[in-house]
C-alpha cells in the first residue's frame, strides 16, 4: 500500500471507530480497494451478549446486495444462450400471477431487474427450508396489488428477485444456491460467501442488534427464509464483497484470465436503464448515481439489525465496502462512505437541503399514502408539513408484529415534488412525489417504494 493509501487508510479507521461509537453501533468492517490495492479490518464486536472482536473474515449478511449477485447469475445465463432478458416472466415460468393479469403476462426479466415490475414488493413470507420454498413463495405472489402499472413506475421489490431466483432454478434445474455457487461465486473464488446457517455457524460471524433501553441490544430472528435467499440471503465477510467488487470493476473476467460475462453485458449492467429521480437511476440490478460529477455503482443491504453498503466508482478503480451490525448502521456506512468517497477521490457528497416553501405549495402534499406494508398521513400544522408513519406488517414475516410507530415528522421541500425530512429517526431522509401522466399525484414513494395517494 502506498504511503498516501496507508495515511488515508489510517485516518478511515480512526473515523470508523468514532462513528460507531456516536451511533452505538456494536461491530463494523470496511474494506477498500483501489487501484487494485486492497485494505479491509473489523472493528467492536460481533454481539453484545456473547462479545468477539470483529475481524475482516467475520461474516456478516449483506442482505439486497445478494440481488446484484442474482443479476450478474441471470446476465451469465444470457451470454450462454440460456435466458432473454426481453422475454416474459412466464416464458419460464409458465404459471406465474400477480393480481394484474397484464402484469403478469407481460413482465419480463428486464422488469425484475430494474424495479419495474409495479406490483407489491415487500411479500415477507417464510416458504419453508425445502428445495419448493422459491416454488411456493412464488405461487403465493398471485394475490399481491398491482400498486403502478407495469413499466411506469420505479418502486424497490423484492418479490420481483425471489421469482427471479425461481427463474434461475427453472432455467439451470438446479436450487437457486447450488446455480449461483456454480455461476458466480466459485468461478470468483468467494469462498467465505454463504446462504445456510448451518454454513456459517462453523465460523466466526455478526448477530444483528436494535436499539433498546439500556443500549443496543440483539436483534431476532438471525436467519432468513429461504425464499429470500435470492433477493438478500448471502452471508459473507468483507474481504469477499471486495474480490466480487473487483470483478464489477472490470471488463468480466476473473482474476486468473478466465471470461466471465462479456463486455458488454459488464457495461449494461451498469448502465441506467430507468429513471429514480434526477441523477438517480437503476441499471441491472445496480443503482447508478452521480457523486460530484462521477458515475456511482452501489447497493446496500439491511436485515434484521445487520445494515451493509457497497459502492463502486468505476472512473477511479474503487470500490468500498462496509459491514454493520446494527439496525443504526445506515448511518454509519453513509458517513464512512462520504469521508472515504471525500479523502480517498477528493469527491464531495453534496446532501438534499429544504428550501422556501409557501403553505399553499405544502398544502398539496396532504393525503394518505398507503401500501400494504405501511401508510404515511402527510398533515399540516402551524403553516408546516408533518407527516406520520404508521406500520402495517412486520419483517421478517408476515405474521411478525408491526414495529410501533415512530413520532409525527416534520417534512419539507428539498425540490420540487421532493420532500426531506427534518426532524426524528427518519431525519435527513427523502422522498419523492410522483406524478401520473395527466399531472395529478399518483404516489409518494418514501424508501424507495411507492404508496398509492389515497385522499
Amino acid at each position: 500500500m502506498s504511503d498516501s493509501h496507508e495515511a488515508n487508510w489510517d485516518r478511515l479507521g480512526e473515523f470508523v471507530t468514532q462513528t460507531m461509537e456516536e451511533k452505538g453501533v456494536p461491530g463494523v468492517a470496511v474494506g477498500i480497494l483501489h487501484q487494485g490495492e486492497m485494505a479491509s479490518a473489523g472493528f467492536g464486536v460481533t454481539s453484545v451478549d456473547n462479545p468477539l472482536p470483529v475481524t475482516d473474515e467475520t461474516l456478516f449478511q449483506i442482505g439486497s446486495i445478494t440481488k446484484t449477485f442474482t443479476g450478474t447469475a441471470l446476465m451469465r445465463l444470457a451470454d450462454m444462450g440460456k435466458l432473454d432478458l426481453e422475454a416474459t416472466v412466464r416464458t419460464y415460468v409458465p404459471d406465474f400471477k400477480v393480481s394484474d393479469e397484464t402484469a403478469a403476462s407481460q413482465a419480463t426479466i428486464r422488469h425484475l431487474l430494474t424495479h419495474m415490475g409495479g406490483w407489491v414488493g415487500d411479500l415477507f413470507e417464510d416458504t419453508g427450508a425445502g428445495d419448493d420454498a422459491l416454488g411456493k413463495y412464488v405461487a403465493n405472489m398471485a394475490d399481491l396489488d398491482q400498486l403502478a402499472p407495469l413499466g411506469t413506475v420505479w418502486s424497490y421489490n423484492n418479490s420481483g428477485f425471489s421469482l427471479a431466483g425461481y427463474v434461475i432454478e427453472t432455467v439451470t434445474g438446479r436450487s437457486y444456491q447450488a446455480a449461483l455457487k456454480e455461476l458466480v461465486l466459485e468461478p470468483l473464488d468467494l469462498g467465505h460467501s454463504y446462504f445456510d446457517p448451518g454454513d456459517v455457524m462453523i465460523h466466526r460471524f455478526v448477530v444483528g442488534h436494535k436499539a433498546g433501553d439500556e443500549g443496543a441490544e440483539v436483534a431476532r430472528p438471525w436467519p432468513l427464509p429461504r425464499a429470500a435467499y435470492s433477493g438478500g440471503g448471502i452471508t459473507c465477510d468483507v474481504r469477499d464483497l471486495l474480490r466480487y467488487a473487483r470483478f464489477h470493476l472490470g471488463d468480466g473476467r476473473t482474476e486468473d484470465g478466465t471470461r466471465l460475462l462479456s463486455p458488454g453485458s459488464m457495461t449494461h449492467m451498469q448502465t441506467p436503464q430507468v429513471t429514480v429521480w434526477g441523477d438517480e437511476t437503476w441499471g441491472l440490478s445496480w443503482a447508478v448515481d452521480q457523486v460530484d460529477g462521477v458515475r456511482q455503482v452501489s447497493h446496500g443491504g439491511g436485515t434484521t439489525g445487520q445494515v451493509s453498503l457497497l459502492a463502486l466508482i468505476p472512473e477511479h478503480d474503487f470500490a468500498i465496502a462496509i459491514l454493520t451490525n446494527s439496525d443504526a448502521g445506515g448511518a454509519v456506512t453513509q458517513a464512512v462512505s462520504d469521508w472515504a468517497l471525500a479523502h480517498c477521490l477528493g469527491l464531495e457528497v453534496t446532501q438534499p437541503a429544504p428550501i422556501e416553501a409557501s403553505e399553499a405549495e405544502l398544502r398539496l402534499y396532504v393525503g394518505r399514502y398507503s401500501r400494504p406494508f405501511a401508510d404515511i398521513e402527510l398533515g399540516m400544522l402551524g403553516g408546516r408539513l408533518v407527516g406520520q408513519l404508521t406500520w402495517k406488517g412486520g419483517f421478517p414475516s408476515q405474521d411478525t408484529p408491526p414495529p410501533p410507530p415512530p413520532p409525527p415528522m416534520s417534512v419539507a421541500l428539498c425540490e420540487k415534488d421532493r420532500l426531506l425530512v427534518m426532524d426524528g429517526p427518519f431525519k435527513d431522509a427523502t422522498a419523492e412525489i410522483v406524478r401520473k401522466p395527466d399531472g395529478s399525484i399518483g404516489w409518494l414513494r418514501a424508501s424507495g417504494r411507492i404508496h398509492v395517494r389515497k385522499a
